[in-house]
């Protein structure tokens, strides 16, 4: 078990691949590969199952089963917040208690696409916050190109503000 991420942390978190194989299955040992490459160039942590790690082409099963084997593969060497954004807050807050109960130390959570305006944004994420709880470190993964859902940084400034575990 890692420590939970804090405002403390500091450097270079590579937002990692999801691999596939040509029949469209995770490839396991290309993703033992990665983290072994990643660990090599120095990274002080890693991301999985963002938005650009493919998270939206796996079943909930193949992300628990991806986000359990990915840290056993890392085995505490740095710190790893694991993606968890779901249109379903119950799954979200499932998947977060599996990825924690695994051993990342924060989780990632993307604003819902077609949340329009920042009021909505701000209130989603305490919903979210809230059904997590506030021990879970809360990462926002900023991606208005996917999600449409832009946020000033005022309104960023809002959830961090009211909410700690944001980091």
């Amino acid at each position: 078990m890692c420590q939970l991420l804090d405002t403390s942390a500091k450097g270079v978190y590579t937002i990692s691949a999801t691999p596939f194989t040509d029949a469209g299955d995770i490839d396991w040992p290309s993703a033992d590969s990665l983290v072994e490459f990643y660990l090599q160039c120095g990274v002080q942590g890693l991301t999985i199952l963002g938005m650009m790690g493919e998270a939206q082409k796996l079943s909930d099963e193949e992300s628990t089963e991806f986000t359990r084997h990915f840290l056993r593969r890392v085995d505490g060497r740095v710190p790893v917040i694991v993606g968890v954004s779901n249109p379903g807050t119950a799954n979200l807050v499932k998947l977060g208690k599996i990825a924690m109960d695994a051993g990342a130390c924060g989780v990632m959570v993307a604003p819902l696409t077609g949340l329009k305006t920042e009021a909505q944004i701000v209130t989603y994420f305490a919903d979210v916050i809230a059904a997590l709880g506030e021990e879970i470190p809360v990462v926002y993964q900023d991606y208005p190109q996917s999600t449409q859902a832009d946020i000033s940084a005022q309104g960023f400034l809002k959830i961090v503000d009211a909410h700690p575990s944001v980091v």
